[in-house]
């Protein structure tokens, strides 16, 4: 149905936003230094760069410079997040041509294989973005719960919650499309033949001279009668 494809079209352009916007996000680990109101300094910690501020309204980012430097379950999580944007991307490419109320993508079988296309690469950047940010967070957990680890503590980010909701979107989005599929294939018209029953030898002659033109009926018996005789 083309209101199941509309939902879940809004369903997996929402989530790719979400994604674009938890992967350029610089809140995926955050921290609060605070021994007064007035000296509260925040830290907040990307992807890409770092970045603090202060209660006076002052504000410093510092973006990553090497790569070969930054922690191996940084550059997994990058990976994985362009990963999930790019598969976003050409999801939602794939969507408007596989919809049923668009005109491009060709015959209804074609745009319904590329509906369920689009909908198995949605399904895909959910899973790539709900990797990385479950690997992000475990790794954050795990140091602040640890009472060996005796460097600065950080806590979950406002990035991390984005980049889950996001994913969630765009697999909800991508099983509506592979639903919307299963509801378009078994609507597919048959052809049905009707039984008429048997007929006879007499009616079919009826029908077939009936069909040339007026049948009068005669009665084979009052003919001979009247020829008998000459």
């Amino acid at each position: 149905m083309s209101r199941l494809q509309i939902s879940a079209l809004v369903f997996g352009v929402g989530g790719f936003g979400a994604l674009v916007a938890a992967t350029t996000s610089n809140e995926w680990k955050v921290t609060t230094r605070a021994s007064s109101v007035i000296t509260a300094t925040w830290v907040y910690q990307g992807l890409w760069m770092n970045c603090a501020g202060n209660a006076l309204g002052s504000f410093h980012c510092r973006p990553h410079f090497t790569i070969f430097k930054v922690e191996g379950y940084i550059q997994a999580c990058r990976g994985l997040m362009i990963a999930a944007v790019s598969l976003g991307f050409f999801g939602s490419i794939f969507a408007l041509f596989g919809m049923k109320c668009t005109k491009v993508g060709g015959s209804d079988k074609a745009k319904a294989k590329i509906a369920c296309l689009a909908g198995i690469v949605f399904i895909l950047s959910g899973l790539c973005s709900m990797t990385g940010c479950s690997l992000y967070a475990n790794k954050i957990t795990t140091e602040f719960f640890d009472p060996l680890y005796v460097e600065q503590k950080y806590e979950l980010g406002a990035a991390l919650f984005i980049g889950w909701a996001g994913a969630s979107l765009c697999i909800i989005g991508g099983v509506m499309f592979c639903f919307s599929i299963s509801d378009n294939s078994s609507k597919t018209p048959r052809m049905g033949y009707a039984y008429n029953g048997p007929t006879s030898v007499m009616s079919s002659r009826t029908k077939y001279h009936g069909g040339e033109g007026d049948f009068k009926s005669t009665n084979p018996a009052k003919q001979f009668d009247k020829n008998a005789y000459v």
